[in-house]
C-alpha cells in the first residue's frame, strides 16, 4: 500500500504577531511581509512603534493593521485573536513573540515578580493558542512560540523568566499533540540576538567568546526562523535553536 500523499502546505498569508511592534517582533513581522502577507501587529504601549513598523511592511509589500493589547489582562488577550481573525479575514499563522523579561533573584523573588512572568510568559500563549485553534483548524495552519535559549541553559538572577520560558516549551510540545493534525505548533528558541538592557556591558566579550561562532546572532536570524517553521509542512513539535551553538558548547563543557 502507497503511503499517503502529503497534505498541501497551509497558506502563509494571515498572520499575528505579537510584541510585533520593535525589536525581535518587527523584524518577523517584516519577514512575513516581503511574501505579501496581512499582518495583524499587536502592540501595548508602543503605539508609534507600531505604526512605524505598519509603514515598514507596506514598503515591503504587505498589509498591516495595529491591534493594542495588554497580554497580562486575559479579556484582552482573548480579544486581541478575535480582532485579529476579523482584520485578517481568517488566521494561518499566530507568532507569539511578546514576553516579560525582569532580573530577578531566588532572594529576591516575591509573588508578584512570579505572576507576572508566569502570566505574560505562559498563560497569555496559552489563551491565544486556545482562542486561536478554530481558525487555525479551518486554515490548516500553525502556531510559532519564542521560547529561548535559558530553557535548556538556564542562566541566574533571572529565575521566574527562565522557568515561564521552560514551561512555554513544554506547552508547545503538548500543543503539538493537542492540535494535531490539523495544526502544527513549533518553536524558536533565540541565544544572544539582542542583549538585554540590564546586562553590565564589559561582560559582552566574555559573552561573544562563549558562543562557537563567535559572534551574536540579530533579529533577522530569529524571523528566518520562524518563517522556515511557519513554512514546513511536516514539522511540529520542535524547538529550533537560534544560539549560535552556545547550548552545544555548555554541552561540550559539563558532559
Amino acid at each position: 500500500m502507497n503511503p499517503d500523499p502529503p497534505r498541501q502546505a497551509q497558506s502563509c498569508q494571515r498572520i499575528l504577531v505579537t510584541g510585533g511592534a520593535r525589536r525581535v517582533g518587527r523584524e518577523i513581522a517584516l519577514a512575513f511581509a516581503q511574501t505579501g502577507a496581512r499582518i495583524a501587529v499587536h502592540y501595548h504601549r508602543s503605539a508609534d512603534d507600531a505604526q512605524a513598523t505598519r509603514e515598514q511592511i507596506a514598503r515591503a509589500g504587505g498589509t498591516a493593521w495595529c491591534l493594542r493589547a495588554d497580554l497580562s489582562d486575559r479579556d484582552e488577550t482573548r480579544n486581541l485573536v478575535d480582532e485579529a481573525i476579523a482584520v485578517l479575514g481568517g488566521l494561518d499563522v499566530l507568532v507569539v513573540n511578546a514576553a516579560g523579561y525582569e532580573r530577578v533573584t531566588l532572594d529576591d523573588l516575591d509573588d508578584p515578580a512570579w505572576d507576572r512572568m508566569i502570566e505574560l510568559n505562559l498563560t497569555s500563549p496559552l489563551l491565544l493558542a486556545k482562542r486561536a485553534a478554530s481558525a487555525l483548524r479551518e486554515s490548516r495552519g500553525s502556531i510559532v512560540f519564542l521560547t529561548c535559549a535559558s530553557a535548556t541553559t538556564p542562566f541566574r538572577n533571572h529565575l521566574p523568566y527562565v522557568v515561564s520560558k521552560g514551561a512555554l516549551r513544554h506547552l508547545m510540545r503538548v500543543l503539538a499533540l493537542e492540535l494535531a493534525p490539523d495544526v502544527r505548533v513549533n518553536a524558536v528558541a533565540p541565544g544572544t540576538v539582542l542583549p538585554p538592557d540590564d546586562l553590565d556591558r564589559t561582560a559582552l566579550p566574555r559573552l561573544r567568546g562563549s558562543i562557537p561562532l563567535q559572534h551574536f546572532g540579530t533579529p533577522r536570524d530569529v524571523a528566518q526562523a520562524v518563517l522556515f517553521l511557519a513554512n514546513s509542512p511536516f514539522v511540529t513539535g520542535h524547538e529550533l535553536m537560534v544560539d549560535g551553538g552556545r547550548a552545544v558548547a555548555k554541552v561540550e563543557r559539563f558532559g
